[in-house]
């Protein structure tokens, strides 16, 4: 019996991969098990080799494994390229149609399965997938009655012969190897899950339906790579509650939209990844100078240009903080799992509104599409605050003048007025203005209006702004990350933390403005510091020397080939320190 299995199923891009996880881990996830899934994928729609890794435990996992307990095959490539990730009693399950050949240096125990051939005697080969599922029930001991529901409910739309057709396949494969490999079949029962039933899914779709909390009703953007879920999610829900979606001419138009739309008192949401953030930045500027709330969201990818579209990275640091010309006041917060890309996503409208200023959701395609796991929502830690949102009634100027919505004020945040509004009428533009909004080029007004702005930022209600593991008051390392890094670093702490070492663990939430306070202590209190993050230059790790210092302490663990960190990675680098 084993309390946690890493599963990997690989193939060309269009055979059915996706799906075929996809079966097998809502599967499991339904008996009870803990579930993290990574899918690596080719940025072409059809051809090109694909493969899901899926890890399932008896506890809460928020990375993929290092090893790989079973691999099932559709093509030699597959088994050429992920076999390394077996362990010594791990089993290749592949398709006997293109007869596969087990490199010579691994121990792991191949089976030739006729997935193709099984499949198309029970009317196409389209069903092989199912063919798969089933082998694999078979090393699990698992009965393939857990996965009718699924079944029915994917393919129930299609007609009743589809579904028993499906489940026929999953059959044939579990017979094969239980009659055809017998006793000979080395097999791997899972401990059994606790049956409690949770959410599975992924970081787009739980942005996106902390936005729908939040009272977000409008969304303008353009698809891209691995943004597009989040549109894709509004898109189905947001008319229900009188809300709309429109897919913008290009990422400039998506920008300026949400601003026009925010303007009107509309919560709003723009959705993107480091190509189309390039282009908003004037738009976000725009934001910045008329202190008009805005949303946007940056799950970052492979760079520079297209780069790695359908690959992991975490790149767009610098540029979401210092990407616009000129200097605005802006937040940047970045969730490190999927409940806080919730949470955080309904608090970015928050944040929005109460600061008048651009608010950056920064994710990463590990975060965004890495399909787990997740506990139930509370939707009752949502709130709504619209900050100085006037909604009562305006008197009337006693000079006729306009309203000043860029009045200078103690805190920075101006009242707010929606167009329409009896005695708001004022001046909106992007040059620099006075506090009625008429442009004004004065020195004396520049500094004030400047000044007001950043006012905004400077004590920003964020109420955790760096999630800590520190339990060391004299660590001898602490690992520092953001974004999807959390679970592989947790997994190396509990690792070093058996072998001896004094582990503290930082993982920053608010990346702008920095939150100091919170992490110079714990700079301060441990020996070394090592940053983690999926970039080539050492972005965090920079930010960090420029806001606390201490950089002879501090070194930089990177990974930039578009694959996420394993939790051996982070360990054996922080032994390295000593």
């Amino acid at each position: 019996m084993i309390n946690q299995l890493s599963w990997k199923v690989g193939g060309q891009q269009g055979e059915g991969i996706e799906s075929t996880g996809e079966i097998f881990s809502i599967a499991l996830n339904r008996l009870g098990y803990f579930l993290y899934g990574y899918r690596h994928f080719s940025s072409r729609i059809k051809g090109g080799h694909t493969n899901n890794k899926i890890r399932v435990s008896t506890s809460q996992v928020r990375s993929i494994s290092d090893d790989l307990d079973i691999l099932v095959a559709f093509d030699q490539e597959t088994i050429d390229l992920n076999y390394k990730e077996l362990h010594s009693n791990g089993v290749i399950i592949a398709d006997a149609k293109f007869n596969p050949v087990k490199p010579e240096d691994t121990q792991a125990t191949m089976y030739a399965v006729p997935f193709t051939e099984m499949a198309t005697e029970l009317g196409t080969s389209l069903m092989k997938n199912m063919v798969a599922i089933g082998a694999t029930s078979a090393v699990l001991n698992l009965d393939i009655k857990v996965f009718e529901e699924v079944v029915q409910e994917i393919f129930g739309r299609k007609g009743q012969q589809v579904v028993d057709k499906n489940m026929e396949a999953i059959q044939a494969g579990f017979d094969f190897i239980k009659e055809q490999l017998g006793t000979n079949v080395q097999t791997m029962e899972l401990e059994k899950a606790d049956g409690t039933k949770r959410m599975f899914m992924i970081g787009n779709d739980a942005i996106a339906l902390g936005a729908v909390a939040a009272g977000c009703r409008f969304m303008a953007a353009y698809p891209i790579t691995p943004a597009s879920e989040i549109m894709e999610y509004l898109i189905k829900k947001l008319p229900a509650l009188g809300g709309t979606v429109i897919q913008t001419e290009d990422e400039i138009a998506a920008c300026t939209m949400a601003i026009g739309a925010n303007y009107a008192g509309v919560r709003t949401i723009t959705a993107s990844a480091g190509p189309g953030l390039s282009l908003k930045m004037e738009a976000i500027g725009l934001s910045g100078i008329t202190e008009t709330p805005l949303v946007i969201v940056d799950t970052q990818r492979g760079g520079p240009s297209t780069g790695l579209p359908t690959k992991q990275e975490q790149s767009d640091l610098m540029a979401m903080i210092y990407g616009t010309h000129g200097e605005i006041p802006k937040i940047v917060m970045a969730p490190s799992t999927v409940q806080e890309a919730f949470y955080d996503a309904a608090e970015a409208f928050n944040l929005a509104e109460e600061y008048q200023c651009p608010v950056i959701l920064l994710t990463d395609l590990q975060l965004s599409l890495g399909k787990q796991t997740v506990e139930p929502l509370d939707f009752n830690k949502v709130e709504i605050r619209r900050g100085k949102l006037v909604t009562e009634e305006i008197p009337e100027n006693p000079d006729k003048g306009y309203f000043k919505r860029y009045e200078v004020t103690e805190d920075g945040v101006s009242p707010r007025v929606i167009p329409g509004m009896k005695n708001g009428i004022h001046h909106v533009t992007g040059v620099e203005h006075d506090e009625t909004g008429k442009p004004s080029e004065s020195a004396a007004n520049r500094i004030a209006q400047m000044d007001k702005r950043f006012r905004k930022v400077e004590n920003i209600r964020f109420d955790t702004p760096v999630h800590k593991d520190a339990k060391h008051e004299d660590a001898d390392v602490l690992i520092v990350g953001f974004n999807s890094t959390r679970g592989a670093i947790e997994e190396a702490m509990i690792r070093l933390e058996a072998e001896g070492m004094k582990v503290n663990h930082a993982q920053i939430r608010l990346i702008h403005p920095f939150p100091t306070d919170e992490v110079l202590p714990l700079v301060r209190s441990a020996k070394k510091v090592l940053v983690v993050e999926n970039n080539a230059t050492g972005q965090l790790a920079n930010i960090m020397k420029m806001n606390v210092g201490h950089a002879e302490k501090i070194t930089k663990h990177l990974k930039y080939d578009g694959n996420p960190f394993l939790p051996h990675e982070i360990q054996s680098k922080c032994k390295e320190l000593f």
